[in-house]
């Protein structure tokens, strides 16, 4: 089967130039500025910055180490308590689990009370457990 010819007639009024008639040129791409060389010296230049990027990584831990773990240790603090609050909000939605909490709270106040405050004696040795605890921490008798 023939596909039937389409012909145009041209009117003297618009003239329309037509992509099929017109003698095109092709554009030849140029040949690349940069010759080989150059593409192997920059190739060169980069496996040498990264075979040397350890050593500068090394030495900038080396020297920067103590303000480095401080700040990953502040950011692990502020990330482990935004946690523990998000836990302790998803309980608190969670029927009866909420007043359970204060009735354990304060349950177990009211037996420090009854344990460490109350009498004297009982004072001195909730003092003395502080000061050993005390000591322990910081490392020195106070």
């Amino acid at each position: 089967m023939q596909e039937p010819e389409y012909t145009e007639t041209k009117s003297k009024e618009t003239t329309i130039p037509d992509i099929n008639t017109q003698a095109g040129s092709i554009t030849k791409l140029q040949p690349p500025v940069q010759s080989q060389e150059q593409w192997l010296k920059y190739g060169q230049q980069i496996s040498g910055f990264l075979g040397t990027l350890p050593d500068y990584v090394g030495n900038f831990f080396n020297q920067y180490k103590q303000p480095l773990v401080s700040i990953g240790l502040v950011i692990t603090a502020i990330i482990t308590v935004k946690v523990l609050l998000a836990v302790l909000d998803s309980l608190n939605d969670i029927p009866l689990v909420a007043p359970t909490f204060e009735l354990i709270g304060i349950g177990y106040s009211a037996w420090f009370v009854y344990r460490y405050l109350l009498k004297a004696s009982t004072r001195q040795e909730l003092t003395s457990e502080i000061t050993t605890l005390k000591s322990q921490v910081v490392g020195k008798d106070s």
